[in-house]
């Protein structure tokens, strides 16, 4: 193990008024030869010798460990969490998906089992971390899912890649059966048209919101696509919508939410609306849309226009400009300003779904749709329910998956059909029905059948 050394290079040196240097303390340690030369880690700078013993320990300690800044053996379940954060999702998921992960972890998992050395945890106490959750808050299976796939993934990193332990405890546990009326399951929900029309007759007074809800009912697009739209993104001669970004709210700093700060007040807002990249390769996507639709939004379109001849110099504008995430995916802030007398860096966007007087507060107004609609109108209702209503339409209508596929954006046609089973089981169904009735082989009510056939030529050569 290399030696560390200590000493004050500022020792017996003086200025040329005859005063002292202040002391300089510097730490060093001999590190592996390279190319059969000796090599070595040094820091001054320190004003005491015990400051560059405990820096140089900890210096030491993690050259010992080819890095790690922890002893492999002693890590905590908190400690690892950081590390695992830093070396594998800051470069592996998107901003959105990160700041879940810290939410999940600093909220219910930290909490728990944070304290715990790494090694010492066991399939029994994460089993029993995830009933203790399940009961005493009543989430909803999905976010259970999440939960469970931030424990499996983590400790799964910890065996596998990091190796600091030789079996994952994670691997085994499950979530609990029982049952739980607090909170229900986010099951698919399938609207009918007139809970679509009782929805939309409520906010005939407001616009974003109305126009918003009904593009995502025509197209079946996700709430961040629905608001990541911009009208440049309309085409109303070919009759075609384009997925080419969408909206997401990111902290100030550049990072997302932590799980702490729950929200800002007015005029100090601690989060910030950017576009960015689409969620997969897939959903960047062109898509044909009828009539309906385009009528509506090229009345929206008219109607904005008119409100910006009329709030004039106190009519918002957005402008774009372009910043790197916490996990290094490129984006563009939406930049709003209301005085247009000044000179603007930045390109000019026209978001589809704006307020009167063209303020973009991204996908926030739909939180306050959805209280209306669940509480006011008692319809069960999430944003996410357009496009389900949107998918389950095309299936049950005879059009090909494929196509819904391509239309929803999904990655494959094995996640349409695993998404909405429940209608391709019904088309399964209907299918074979179908077949019965336009199939049938039966003459005058008998069906041929070849072994009665054989029978019969047995009996008349008898």
């Amino acid at each position: 193990m290399a030696k560390l050394n200590v000493r004050n290079r500022n020792k017996g040196q003086f200025y040329k008024n005859g005063k002292p240097k202040p002391a300089n303390w510097e730490y060093r340690f001999e590190t592996a030869k390279i190319d059969g030369k000796r090599t070595s880690v040094s820091k001054a700078g320190f004003s005491t010798k015990a400051q560059a013993q405990s820096a140089g320990i900890a210096a030491m300690a993690s050259y010992e460990n080819a890095g790690l800044a922890f002893k492999p053996s002693d890590i905590s379940v908190s400690d690892y969490f950081d590390y695992w954060i830093k070396n594998y999702c800051l470069v592996n998921i998107s901003d959105s998906t990160l700041t879940g992960y810290r939410n999940i972890i600093n909220n219910h998992l930290k909490p728990r089992i944070g304290q715990y050395k790494l090694k010492s945890i066991t399939t029994l106490i994460l089993q029993e971390m995830i009933n203790d959750i399940y009961v005493t808050h009543g989430f909803t299976k999905n976010f259970m899912k999440n939960i469970l796939k931030v424990l499996k993934g983590s400790f799964r990193y910890a065996k596998v890649t990091a190796k600091l332990i030789t079996d994952n405890p994670a691997e085994d546990v499950v979530l609990p059966t029982i049952s739980n009326n607090h909170k229900k399951d986010d099951d698919l929900i399938i609207l009918t048209k007139d809970k679509i029309k009782t929805i939309l007759d409520r906010f005939q007074k407001s616009p974003s919101t109305y126009y918003a809800i009904l593009t995502a009912y025509y197209t079946g697009f996700r709430v961040s696509e629905v608001y990541g739209l911009t009208w440049d993104c309309i085409d109303f001669e070919n009759k075609t919508i384009t997925i080419n970004k969408i909206s997401k709210k990111i902290e100030k700093d550049g990072k997302y939410s932590d799980g702490k700060v729950k929200r800002g007040i007015r005029g100090k807002a601690t989060t910030r609306w950017y576009f960015g990249s689409c969620k997969t390769p897939s959903s960047y996507r062109t898509i044909n849309v009828g009539e309906s639709l385009l009528a509506a939004l090229k009345e929206y379109k008219e109607w904005q226009e008119a409100n910006e001849i009329r709030y004039n110099e106190y009519y918002t504008k957005h402008y774009l400009k372009e910043e790197i995430t916490e996990t290094n995916h490129k984006v563009f802030r939406i930049i709003h300003i209301q005085d247009n007398g000044i000179d603007i860096p930045y390109t000019r966007t026209f978001p589809v779904f704006i307020k009167e007087n063209g303020e973009y507060h991204g996908s926030d107004p739909i939180k306050y749709a959805s209280k209306v609609i669940n509480y006011e109108l008692g319809i069960n209702f999430n944003f996410h329910a357009l496009r389900h209503t949107h998918a389950t339409m095309l299936i049950e209508a005879g059009i090909p998956v494929k196509a819904v596929s391509e239309r929803l954006g999904h990655g494959n046609v094995r996640t349409t059909l695993e998404t909405y089973v429940h209608v391709t089981k019904t088309m399964r169904e209907d299918a074979a029905n179908k077949f019965e009735e336009f199939g049938s082989l039966e003459t005058s009510g008998t069906i041929i059948n070849f072994c009665d056939q054989k029978r019969n030529r047995t009996a008349a050569a008898q």
